[in-house]
């Protein structure tokens, strides 16, 4: 039986991924790193804490969906720990900071970072970068929109579209990357533009267009409930918790 730790368990998919735990036969919630109360009951065996070093532990696999601030001290956290404990990280909204410290991190425990946990979205990643590609001249314009809620824009989701899309045109996202029009004038060739909307309780929604003279095609994928990323979280922690020290993508998981 697989232990996995929750950090940010207070927070929307965190408690998704409880609850999913709860129900699986070889999952157990071995601790919740939490900072303000739950709305929910659990199980007495579940550990419930705010203190780094009990939370660490008690559990096989973490798995993060809090905050840029608070990944980060979670990063430091593993860095720094005698146990070296794999680590599952979906929070959105990082910058190079933590990104540098997922990869110190991945010198010693095996960490996956995915900004969309549904299969489908793993398989629209490599769809649209062959599609990009091959259709070397169109015009790529990308639209998300997500719950009011949501803090970061554009979403982890849609940049790492974009960016599938800029690699597999063999130039780097930092250079073609457009995220607001107002001041920009006509577009230029080899843009890829994002677009983001917030309102009401969008679980998540993304659209990834290629457009040509006379015809266009458009992907979309369309997330239901964010249960899809609570189930996607926990095969990810199945997966990964006999894996060696290093940096992993969702696309290593359903490879």
């Amino acid at each position: 039986m697989l232990k996995i730790g929750i950090f940010g368990g207070s927070g929307r998919v965190g408690q998704l991924i409880i609850k999913q735990a709860l129900q699986s036969k070889n999952i157990e919630v071995g601790a919740i790193f939490v900072r303000r109360k739950l709305d929910f009951s659990l199980p007495k065996s579940s550990f419930v804490t705010n203190n780094f070093e009990e939370f660490m532990g008690c559990c096989d696999v973490i798995i993060d969906f809090s905050s840029q601030e608070a990944t980060n001290a979670l990063l430091n956290a593993l860095k720094s720990s005698k146990k070296p404990i794999p680590c599952i990280i979906g929070t959105t909204g990082l910058d190079d900071e933590e990104f540098k410290l997922m990869e110190a991190c991945s010198k010693k425990v095996p960490i996956l970072y995915a900004s969309n946990m549904s299969l489908g979205v793993a398989v629209l990643r490599k769809v649209v970068a062959e599609v990009a590609s091959r259709l070397k001249h169109a015009d790529i314009e990308i639209s998300e929109i997500h719950h009011r809620f949501k803090k970061d824009a554009p979403s982890g989701t849609a940049l790492s579209l974009a960016e599938s899309c800029a690699k597999a045109r063999k130039t780097t996202l930092k250079k073609v990357l457009v995220t607001d029009r107002t001041k920009m004038g006509e577009r230029k060739q080899g843009e890829i533009s994002v677009l983001s909307l917030r309102g009401g309780d969008v679980a998540g929604r993304h659209c990834v267009g290629f457009y040509l003279d006379g015809e266009y095609l458009e992907f979309i994928h369309n997330a239901t409930s964010r249960e899809t990323f609570a189930k996607g979280a926990l095969e990810c922690a199945l997966w990964i918790r006999d894996k060696k020290a290093n940096i992993y993508e969702i696309d290593d998981v359903f490879a």
